[in-house]
């Protein structure tokens, strides 16, 4: 019997901020001359922020005015739009006492996922958090992945990655892991299944079976 590695995308997937997200990029933007409809900004969630802001930039002063506002705005209300999803708490719980090896693959900064992560109280679930600033490449390259396996000291055949963007399943992929996408986040099912995801659940309560089932559970 395998327990596979198990690695988690953050935003959309373990905890909601969605609003907090949408809503710094509102601020941010405000008054700005070219500024994103909430769908597009959307559709670049998953990716760094500093690409996001980047195509909305004239150069590279631009682009730090605009993440220092987009920073001050999240850092003053996270707490307050930050929130995990149903069932995470629980099953994330469940897993870890079954013994599976966690970690955490995000587009976001290292220290604003460590902060996430605390506030929710799964910190110490995830030995392993892989930022932004950890890799040199970025979702929907395959390396942040990569990066988190070898931290893990586990196989590319032994771990799965869970996302609810199309760019977690294309890191997931391109990294040779069982990739799962999780349908709660803000992409619809046919966006997903444009990125050929190995497995879809509805609900984190699902998870549980769909690794039953592929790896040979009892």
């Amino acid at each position: 019997m395998t327990l596979p590695a198990i690695l988690f995308d953050l935003d959309g997937t373990l905890i909601d901020t969605i609003e907090l997200i949408l809503s710094s990029a509102r601020h941010a933007f405000e008054e700005w001359p070219v500024r994103p409809t909430d769908e597009e900004w959307v559709r670049g969630i998953g990716t760094p922020l500093v690409r996001q802001l980047r195509a909305y930039a004239a150069n590279d002063d631009e682009v730090a005015l605009l993440l220092a506002r987009y920073r001050r705005y999240q850092n003053e209300h996270h707490d307050r739009l930050t929130r995990c999803y149903d069932d995470v708490p629980d099953v994330i719980a469940a897993l870890a006492d079954r013994g599976h090896q966690m970690a955490v693959v995000t587009s976001k900064a290292s220290p604003i996922a460590h902060q996430s992560l605390a506030f929710v109280g799964l910190d110490h679930f995830f030995p392993v958090v892989v930022g932004y600033d950890d890799t040199a490449r970025h979702k929907p390259d395959p390396e942040p992945v990569r990066v988190a396996l070898s931290r893990l000291g586990v196989s590319p055949d032994d771990a799965v990655f869970v996302g609810d963007s199309p760019h977690d399943i294309l890191a997931g992929n391109g990294a040779d892991v069982m990739t799962i996408a999780a349908l709660w986040g803000p992409f619809d099912r046919e966006t997903l299944a444009d990125a050929r995801p190995d497995h879809f659940i509805e609900c984190m309560a699902e998870l549980p079976g769909v690794l039953n089932r592929a790896f040979g559970h009892a």
